[in-house]
Protein backbone atom coordinates (compact mmCIF):
# COMPACT_ATOMS: atom_id res chain seq x y z
CA UNK A 1 0.00 0.00 0.00
CA UNK A 2 2.91 2.55 0.57
CA UNK A 3 4.88 1.42 -1.88
CA UNK A 4 1.70 2.12 -4.60
CA UNK A 5 0.89 5.88 -2.54
CA UNK A 6 4.56 6.22 -3.12
CA UNK A 7 4.38 5.66 -6.82
CA UNK A 8 1.25 7.68 -6.89
CA UNK A 9 2.91 10.96 -5.53
CA UNK A 10 6.18 10.15 -7.71
CA UNK A 11 3.73 10.25 -10.63
CA UNK A 12 1.65 13.35 -9.75
CA UNK A 13 5.24 15.55 -9.07
CA UNK A 14 6.61 14.02 -12.78
CA UNK A 15 3.33 15.18 -14.36
CA UNK A 16 3.45 18.56 -12.23
CA UNK A 17 7.26 19.24 -13.83
CA UNK A 18 6.10 18.06 -17.19
CA UNK A 19 3.05 19.55 -17.79
CA UNK A 20 2.28 22.15 -20.18
CA UNK A 21 1.81 25.81 -19.52
CA UNK A 22 -1.93 26.85 -19.35
CA UNK A 23 -3.15 30.49 -19.01
CA UNK A 24 -4.84 31.15 -15.40
CA UNK A 25 -8.71 31.67 -16.00
CA UNK A 26 -8.22 35.33 -14.16
CA UNK A 27 -5.29 36.00 -17.25
CA UNK A 28 -7.86 34.25 -20.06
CA UNK A 29 -10.42 37.01 -19.16
CA UNK A 30 -8.05 39.84 -18.53
CA UNK A 31 -6.82 39.16 -21.86
CA UNK A 32 -10.31 39.16 -22.90
CA UNK A 33 -11.02 42.61 -21.40
CA UNK A 34 -7.50 43.94 -22.74
CA UNK A 35 -8.11 43.02 -26.59
CA UNK A 36 -11.79 44.15 -26.98
CA UNK A 37 -10.60 47.40 -25.30
CA UNK A 38 -8.14 47.47 -27.73
CA UNK A 39 -10.66 47.22 -30.57
CA UNK A 40 -13.03 49.15 -29.19
CA UNK A 41 -10.73 52.56 -28.15
CA UNK A 42 -7.97 52.18 -31.40
CA UNK A 43 -7.90 52.35 -35.31
CA UNK A 44 -7.82 48.12 -35.36
CA UNK A 45 -10.65 46.97 -37.33
CA UNK A 46 -10.29 43.70 -35.89
CA UNK A 47 -8.06 40.96 -34.71
CA UNK A 48 -7.56 37.02 -34.26
CA UNK A 49 -5.44 36.43 -30.87
CA UNK A 50 -4.43 32.84 -30.15
CA UNK A 51 -1.78 31.01 -27.54
CA UNK A 52 -0.93 27.59 -27.68
CA UNK A 53 1.37 25.26 -25.69
CA UNK A 54 3.11 22.21 -27.44
CA UNK A 55 -0.13 20.04 -26.78
CA UNK A 56 -2.68 22.35 -27.98
CA UNK A 57 -4.65 25.46 -27.78
CA UNK A 58 -5.09 27.12 -24.72
CA UNK A 59 -7.01 30.30 -25.89
CA UNK A 60 -7.85 31.12 -28.99
CA UNK A 61 -10.54 34.77 -29.70
CA UNK A 62 -11.94 37.12 -32.35
CA UNK A 63 -12.36 40.17 -31.72
CA UNK A 64 -13.97 43.77 -33.85
CA UNK A 65 -15.02 43.23 -37.51
CA UNK A 66 -13.43 41.05 -40.47
CA UNK A 67 -15.31 43.39 -43.11
CA UNK A 68 -15.95 46.62 -41.93
CA UNK A 69 -18.10 47.68 -44.31
CA UNK A 70 -20.77 45.43 -44.00
CA UNK A 71 -20.28 45.56 -40.27
CA UNK A 72 -19.39 41.84 -40.24
CA UNK A 73 -18.12 40.44 -36.80
CA UNK A 74 -14.67 38.60 -36.78
CA UNK A 75 -14.50 34.89 -36.46
CA UNK A 76 -11.61 32.60 -34.94
CA UNK A 77 -11.62 30.80 -38.60
CA UNK A 78 -10.81 34.12 -40.50
CA UNK A 79 -8.31 33.64 -43.32
CA UNK A 80 -5.16 36.05 -43.30
CA UNK A 81 -2.72 37.11 -46.06
CA UNK A 82 0.45 36.33 -43.95
CA UNK A 83 2.74 38.29 -45.96
CA UNK A 84 6.09 37.76 -44.52
CA UNK A 85 4.78 34.71 -41.97
CA UNK A 86 5.17 33.17 -44.89
CA UNK A 87 9.04 33.09 -44.75
CA UNK A 88 9.40 30.85 -41.40
CA UNK A 89 7.47 28.16 -43.64
CA UNK A 90 9.76 28.52 -46.78
CA UNK A 91 12.67 28.22 -44.40
CA UNK A 92 11.05 25.05 -42.86
CA UNK A 93 11.06 23.34 -46.18
CA UNK A 94 14.48 25.04 -47.35
CA UNK A 95 16.00 22.98 -43.82
CA UNK A 96 13.91 19.83 -44.97
CA UNK A 97 16.02 19.61 -48.24
CA UNK A 98 19.52 20.06 -45.87
CA UNK A 99 18.48 16.96 -43.81
CA UNK A 100 18.32 15.34 -46.78
CA UNK A 101 21.63 16.24 -48.12
CA UNK A 102 20.32 17.90 -51.31
CA UNK A 103 21.14 21.20 -49.88
CA UNK A 104 24.33 22.13 -47.64
CA UNK A 105 24.28 25.36 -45.28
CA UNK A 106 27.41 26.49 -46.65
CA UNK A 107 27.53 25.64 -50.14
CA UNK A 108 27.14 28.83 -52.34
CA UNK A 109 23.80 29.85 -53.09
CA UNK A 110 25.21 29.68 -56.68
CA UNK A 111 25.52 25.99 -56.64
CA UNK A 112 21.46 25.73 -57.08
CA UNK A 113 20.47 28.72 -58.69
CA UNK A 114 23.32 29.71 -60.78
CA UNK A 115 21.80 32.78 -61.89
CA UNK A 116 23.17 34.32 -58.63
CA UNK A 117 26.94 33.22 -59.54
CA UNK A 118 29.23 35.99 -60.23
CA UNK A 119 27.60 38.86 -57.79
CA UNK A 120 28.69 42.06 -57.37
CA UNK A 121 28.43 44.21 -54.69
CA UNK A 122 27.88 48.29 -54.73
CA UNK A 123 30.94 49.83 -53.84
CA UNK A 124 29.31 53.88 -54.30
CA UNK A 125 26.02 55.13 -54.37
CA UNK A 126 24.71 58.71 -55.55
CA UNK A 127 21.68 59.50 -54.03
CA UNK A 128 21.07 62.68 -56.34
CA UNK A 129 21.27 60.67 -59.79
CA UNK A 130 21.00 57.31 -58.75
CA UNK A 131 24.21 56.23 -60.17
CA UNK A 132 26.33 53.87 -58.70
CA UNK A 133 30.05 51.44 -59.21
CA UNK A 134 29.90 47.75 -58.09
CA UNK A 135 33.04 45.32 -58.08
CA UNK A 136 33.01 41.40 -57.94
CA UNK A 137 31.91 40.13 -54.74
CA UNK A 138 34.93 38.48 -52.20
CA UNK A 139 32.52 36.60 -50.04
CA UNK A 140 30.38 34.11 -51.37
CA UNK A 141 26.63 34.15 -50.57
CA UNK A 142 25.76 31.20 -49.08
CA UNK A 143 22.12 29.16 -47.99
CA UNK A 144 23.10 30.20 -44.53
CA UNK A 145 23.39 34.16 -45.50
CA UNK A 146 19.93 33.37 -47.21
CA UNK A 147 18.09 32.41 -44.45
CA UNK A 148 19.54 34.98 -41.89
CA UNK A 149 19.25 38.06 -44.13
CA UNK A 150 22.61 38.47 -44.56
CA UNK A 151 22.93 37.60 -48.37
CA UNK A 152 23.29 41.72 -49.26
CA UNK A 153 19.59 41.28 -50.84
CA UNK A 154 17.40 43.92 -49.77
CA UNK A 155 13.18 45.34 -50.53
CA UNK A 156 12.72 48.67 -51.88
CA UNK A 157 10.93 49.42 -48.99
CA UNK A 158 13.79 48.52 -46.59
CA UNK A 159 16.67 50.35 -48.39
CA UNK A 160 16.89 53.86 -49.68
CA UNK A 161 18.86 52.96 -53.01
CA UNK A 162 16.51 50.14 -53.55
CA UNK A 163 14.16 52.11 -53.70
CA UNK A 164 15.73 55.12 -55.57
CA UNK A 165 16.39 52.02 -58.32
CA UNK A 166 13.38 50.61 -58.51
CA UNK A 167 11.10 53.54 -58.28
CA UNK A 168 9.37 52.62 -55.44
CA UNK A 169 8.11 49.30 -56.83
CA UNK A 170 7.65 46.66 -53.91
CA UNK A 171 7.93 43.79 -56.63
CA UNK A 172 11.28 44.84 -57.94
CA UNK A 173 14.15 42.13 -57.85
CA UNK A 174 16.60 43.05 -55.94
CA UNK A 175 18.45 40.33 -57.84
CA UNK A 176 18.67 42.68 -60.50
CA UNK A 177 21.29 44.98 -59.08
CA UNK A 178 24.51 44.83 -57.09
CA UNK A 179 24.31 43.38 -53.34
CA UNK A 180 24.17 46.10 -51.29
CA UNK A 181 26.66 44.86 -48.76
CA UNK A 182 29.79 41.88 -48.97
CA UNK A 183 27.60 38.74 -47.78
CA UNK A 184 27.50 37.93 -44.09
CA UNK A 185 28.68 41.50 -43.06
CA UNK A 186 25.46 43.09 -42.19
CA UNK A 187 21.65 42.20 -41.99
CA UNK A 188 19.17 43.41 -44.22
CA UNK A 189 15.59 42.74 -44.20
CA UNK A 190 14.97 41.72 -47.93
CA UNK A 191 13.94 39.03 -50.76
CA UNK A 192 16.66 36.34 -49.62
CA UNK A 193 13.72 33.88 -48.60
CA UNK A 194 12.33 34.46 -52.34
CA UNK A 195 15.57 33.41 -53.75
CA UNK A 196 15.26 30.15 -51.34
CA UNK A 197 11.46 29.39 -52.74
CA UNK A 198 13.15 29.38 -56.10
CA UNK A 199 15.69 27.04 -54.41
CA UNK A 200 13.48 24.66 -53.32
CA UNK A 201 11.79 24.23 -56.85
CA UNK A 202 15.09 23.68 -58.50
CA UNK A 203 16.52 21.06 -55.93
CA UNK A 204 13.38 19.39 -54.97
CA UNK A 205 11.65 19.39 -58.86
CA UNK A 206 8.84 20.41 -57.43
CA UNK A 207 6.47 23.63 -57.39
CA UNK A 208 6.85 25.36 -54.21
CA UNK A 209 3.31 25.02 -52.87
CA UNK A 210 3.48 21.40 -53.82
CA UNK A 211 6.53 20.68 -51.58
CA UNK A 212 4.80 22.66 -48.73
CA UNK A 213 2.02 20.93 -49.07
CA UNK A 214 3.04 17.56 -48.95
CA UNK A 215 5.68 18.33 -46.78
CA UNK A 216 4.64 20.36 -44.18
CA UNK A 217 0.80 21.94 -44.68
CA UNK A 218 -1.09 18.57 -44.82
CA UNK A 219 0.96 16.71 -42.02
CA UNK A 220 0.04 19.34 -40.16
CA UNK A 221 -3.64 19.60 -40.55
CA UNK A 222 -3.30 22.85 -42.14
CA UNK A 223 -6.46 23.22 -44.42
CA UNK A 224 -6.72 26.72 -44.74
CA UNK A 225 -3.31 27.91 -45.41
CA UNK A 226 -2.56 28.43 -49.18
CA UNK A 227 -1.83 30.73 -51.98
CA UNK A 228 -5.25 30.37 -53.70
CA UNK A 229 -8.14 31.01 -51.31
CA UNK A 230 -10.78 29.14 -52.77
CA UNK A 231 -14.24 30.41 -53.59
CA UNK A 232 -16.19 28.80 -51.44
CA UNK A 233 -13.83 30.10 -48.09
CA UNK A 234 -13.99 33.68 -49.74
CA UNK A 235 -16.27 34.74 -47.13
CA UNK A 236 -14.03 33.57 -44.20
CA UNK A 237 -11.15 36.16 -45.80
CA UNK A 238 -10.53 39.45 -43.93
CA UNK A 239 -10.85 42.66 -45.65
CA UNK A 240 -7.36 44.76 -45.74
CA UNK A 241 -7.46 47.79 -44.94
CA UNK A 242 -4.87 51.15 -45.48
CA UNK A 243 -4.34 53.67 -42.50
CA UNK A 244 -3.19 57.02 -43.00
CA UNK A 245 -2.65 58.33 -39.88
CA UNK A 246 -6.40 59.32 -39.11
CA UNK A 247 -8.68 57.40 -41.30
CA UNK A 248 -8.81 53.46 -42.08
CA UNK A 249 -9.18 52.91 -46.09
CA UNK A 250 -10.96 49.37 -46.93
CA UNK A 251 -10.01 47.55 -49.90
CA UNK A 252 -13.27 44.65 -50.41
CA UNK A 253 -12.11 41.59 -51.66
CA UNK A 254 -12.55 40.18 -54.95
CA UNK A 255 -15.44 37.74 -55.90
CA UNK A 256 -14.56 33.70 -56.73
CA UNK A 257 -10.63 32.70 -55.79
CA UNK A 258 -8.58 34.82 -53.91
CA UNK A 259 -4.69 34.18 -55.35
CA UNK A 260 -1.57 35.64 -54.62
CA UNK A 261 1.72 35.00 -56.53
CA UNK A 262 3.82 31.49 -54.90
CA UNK A 263 6.64 33.20 -54.00
CA UNK A 264 9.33 32.35 -50.94
CA UNK A 265 9.10 35.62 -48.86
CA UNK A 266 5.05 36.19 -49.19
CA UNK A 267 1.62 34.95 -50.49
CA UNK A 268 0.44 32.18 -47.85
CA UNK A 269 -3.41 33.04 -46.70
CA UNK A 270 -4.21 31.11 -43.49
CA UNK A 271 -6.02 31.34 -40.18
CA UNK A 272 -4.31 31.49 -37.10
CA UNK A 273 -5.57 27.76 -36.14
CA UNK A 274 -3.45 27.23 -38.50
CA UNK A 275 -0.16 28.70 -37.80
CA UNK A 276 -0.27 27.58 -34.04
CA UNK A 277 0.40 24.08 -35.84
CA UNK A 278 3.60 25.11 -37.24
CA UNK A 279 4.51 26.70 -33.83
CA UNK A 280 3.78 23.42 -31.93
CA UNK A 281 6.05 21.76 -34.55
CA UNK A 282 8.99 23.60 -32.92
CA UNK A 283 7.64 23.14 -29.37
CA UNK A 284 7.18 19.91 -29.88
CA UNK A 285 11.07 18.89 -31.53
CA UNK A 286 9.90 18.72 -35.08
CA UNK A 287 6.69 16.57 -35.06
CA UNK A 288 3.16 17.19 -33.78
CA UNK A 289 0.41 14.13 -32.90
CA UNK A 290 0.11 12.34 -35.95
CA UNK A 291 2.33 14.15 -38.14
CA UNK A 292 4.95 11.92 -38.38
CA UNK A 293 8.40 13.41 -37.75
CA UNK A 294 9.11 16.18 -40.31
CA UNK A 295 12.10 17.48 -38.69
CA UNK A 296 15.02 16.19 -36.76
CA UNK A 297 14.96 17.31 -32.96
CA UNK A 298 18.62 18.51 -34.05
CA UNK A 299 17.46 20.52 -37.02
CA UNK A 300 14.76 22.23 -34.84
CA UNK A 301 17.51 22.78 -32.49
CA UNK A 302 20.24 24.37 -35.09
CA UNK A 303 17.40 26.57 -36.97
CA UNK A 304 16.47 28.34 -32.76
CA UNK A 305 20.35 29.04 -32.75
CA UNK A 306 22.56 32.07 -33.30
CA UNK A 307 23.80 32.25 -36.91
CA UNK A 308 24.34 35.54 -37.47
CA UNK A 309 27.14 36.48 -34.50
CA UNK A 310 28.55 39.18 -34.00
CA UNK A 311 25.92 40.41 -36.55
CA UNK A 312 23.01 41.94 -34.88
CA UNK A 313 19.58 42.49 -36.41
CA UNK A 314 19.42 46.25 -37.57
CA UNK A 315 16.75 48.67 -37.23
CA UNK A 316 14.99 49.04 -40.63
CA UNK A 317 14.47 52.81 -41.78
CA UNK A 318 11.32 52.78 -43.77
CA UNK A 319 11.79 53.94 -47.79
CA UNK A 320 7.95 53.67 -48.24
CA UNK A 321 5.86 54.84 -45.16
CA UNK A 322 2.93 53.82 -46.72
CA UNK A 323 3.91 50.31 -46.50
CA UNK A 324 6.27 50.22 -42.92
CA UNK A 325 7.01 51.87 -40.29
CA UNK A 326 10.60 51.35 -38.65
CA UNK A 327 10.98 47.98 -37.57
CA UNK A 328 12.01 45.15 -35.49
CA UNK A 329 11.18 45.52 -32.15
CA UNK A 330 14.94 44.02 -31.03
CA UNK A 331 16.98 45.57 -33.30
CA UNK A 332 20.69 46.42 -32.41
CA UNK A 333 19.96 43.20 -30.00
CA UNK A 334 18.60 40.26 -31.28
CA UNK A 335 20.18 37.38 -33.69
CA UNK A 336 19.21 35.43 -36.33
CA UNK A 337 18.61 32.15 -36.77
CA UNK A 338 17.42 29.95 -39.57
CA UNK A 339 14.65 31.61 -40.79
CA UNK A 340 13.60 33.38 -37.41
CA UNK A 341 14.59 36.76 -36.04
CA UNK A 342 16.55 35.10 -32.08
CA UNK A 343 15.71 37.32 -28.51
CA UNK A 344 19.01 37.58 -26.93
CA UNK A 345 17.99 39.78 -23.79
CA UNK A 346 15.60 39.18 -21.44
CA UNK A 347 12.80 42.06 -21.37
CA UNK A 348 11.05 41.75 -17.85
CA UNK A 349 7.91 39.39 -18.31
CA UNK A 350 7.85 39.23 -21.77
CA UNK A 351 9.10 36.15 -23.94
CA UNK A 352 12.65 34.28 -22.85
CA UNK A 353 15.96 34.63 -24.47
CA UNK A 354 15.98 31.99 -27.25
CA UNK A 355 12.23 33.26 -28.26
CA UNK A 356 11.27 32.76 -32.05
CA UNK A 357 9.70 34.96 -34.55
CA UNK A 358 8.74 36.84 -37.27
CA UNK A 359 5.37 38.90 -38.58
CA UNK A 360 3.89 39.81 -41.64
CA UNK A 361 3.59 43.20 -43.88
CA UNK A 362 -0.46 43.70 -42.56
CA UNK A 363 0.51 43.59 -38.57
CA UNK A 364 0.66 39.64 -38.61
CA UNK A 365 2.67 38.30 -35.68
CA UNK A 366 3.86 35.10 -33.78
CA UNK A 367 6.36 34.08 -31.79
CA UNK A 368 7.83 30.91 -29.98
CA UNK A 369 9.16 30.82 -26.41
CA UNK A 370 11.23 26.70 -26.53
CA UNK A 371 12.10 27.78 -22.76
CA UNK A 372 8.33 28.25 -21.71
CA UNK A 373 7.25 25.62 -23.83
CA UNK A 374 4.32 28.91 -25.65
CA UNK A 375 3.65 30.22 -28.58
CA UNK A 376 1.03 33.08 -29.69
CA UNK A 377 -0.73 34.43 -32.92
CA UNK A 378 -1.90 37.75 -33.32
CA UNK A 379 -3.41 38.29 -36.37
CA UNK A 380 -4.65 42.07 -38.08
CA UNK A 381 -4.89 43.00 -41.31
CA UNK A 382 -4.28 46.61 -42.34
CA UNK A 383 -0.71 48.74 -43.22
CA UNK A 384 1.49 50.16 -42.55
CA UNK A 385 3.66 47.74 -41.00
CA UNK A 386 4.61 47.84 -37.72
CA UNK A 387 1.68 50.97 -36.53
CA UNK A 388 2.47 52.01 -33.64
CA UNK A 389 -0.88 51.23 -32.06
CA UNK A 390 -0.70 47.41 -33.31
CA UNK A 391 2.79 46.91 -31.75
CA UNK A 392 1.49 48.49 -28.47
CA UNK A 393 -1.54 45.98 -28.60
CA UNK A 394 0.84 43.33 -29.45
CA UNK A 395 3.03 44.27 -26.48
CA UNK A 396 -0.40 44.87 -24.59
CA UNK A 397 -1.01 40.83 -25.65
CA UNK A 398 2.84 39.02 -24.11
CA UNK A 399 2.36 40.77 -21.02
CA UNK A 400 -0.69 39.77 -20.27
CA UNK A 401 -0.06 35.79 -21.44
CA UNK A 402 3.32 35.80 -19.29
CA UNK A 403 1.94 37.48 -16.49
CA UNK A 404 -0.58 34.82 -16.80
CA UNK A 405 1.45 31.80 -17.34
CA UNK A 406 0.69 28.77 -14.67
Amino acid sequence: MKLRLYLGMIALLFALQTGAAELSDQGAAELDSYLQEAIATTHIPGLVALVVNKDGIIYEKAFGLMDSANNKPMTTDAIFQLFSMTKPVTSTAVMMLVEEGKIKLDDPASEYLPALANARVMTSWNAADGTYSAAPAKNVMTVRHLLTHTSGLGYSFTSEILNKLTNGDFNARATAYPLLFEPGTRWLYGESTRVLGEMVQAVSGQELFDFMKARILDPLHMVDTTYDVPAEKNMRVITSHQYNGTAMTETPNPAGIISFAHLGDAGLHGTARDYAQFIRLFLNGGSVNDSGRLLKRETVALMGQNHTAPVKVELMHSANKTISEDFPLGAGVDSFGLGFQRAESQVPGMRSVGSLSWAGAANTEFWIDPQKEIGAVLLMQFTPFYDATAIAVLQGFEQRIYQSLK
